[in-house]
């Protein structure tokens, strides 16, 4: 089965919006868990699980999280991430920290290992992109750059309204 896009490139029909939206949900879907199963297959000689590293990388961006941020993140359970950070603590990925302003508030940080894991991951997938964009031609590769960008740029906008 062809695609829209292959339809649509061909002239030999004109493409319903339906179809179209279909296949540009599927790929939106498509390429970010690609990219994810790559990420993952990194992880495995990490002896850090997928739940662990979405944790790392949310603590990084965000900076010191409580438990309730955390939470909120990763649309989990307190219970879940309770024994999520237990286990990440053992593994010396983080560490628990008191609060210095609200002494009852506890803060997850990364240690060492935690942001060593994480560069080692995202160094992977760099790698991982740059070997698919060399496989594209200049002028595909800056196309897709556009398309990424316009997508991003009218996915804002409708969600700002």
């Amino acid at each position: 089965m062809r695609t829209v896009t292959e339809v649509a490139e061909s002239g030999e029909g004109t493409e319903s919006e339906a179809a179209l939206v279909e296949e540009v949900d599927g790929l939106l879907r498509s390429v970010p868990l690609l990219v994810r199963q790559r990420g993952r297959q990194s992880l495995a000689g990490l002896e850090v699980t997928p739940p662990q590293f979405n944790a790392l990388m949310d603590i990084a961006r965000s900076g010191p999280l409580t438990m309730g941020d955390l939470c909120q993140h990763l649309y989990l359970a307190s219970s879940t991430v309770t024994d999520l950070v237990d286990r990440m603590e053992r593994a010396g990925l983080v560490e628990r920290e008191r609060d210095a302003v609200d002494r009852r508030v506890i803060r997850l940080h990364l240690t060492e290992r935690g942001r060593a894991v994480i560069d080692q991951v995202m160094a992977a997938r760099s790698a991982y992109l740059r070997e698919v964009l060399r496989r594209m031609s200049a002028e595909d590769r800056r196309a897709v750059v556009r398309a990424l960008r316009l997508i991003e740029r009218q996915m804002l906008e409708v969600h700002e309204r």
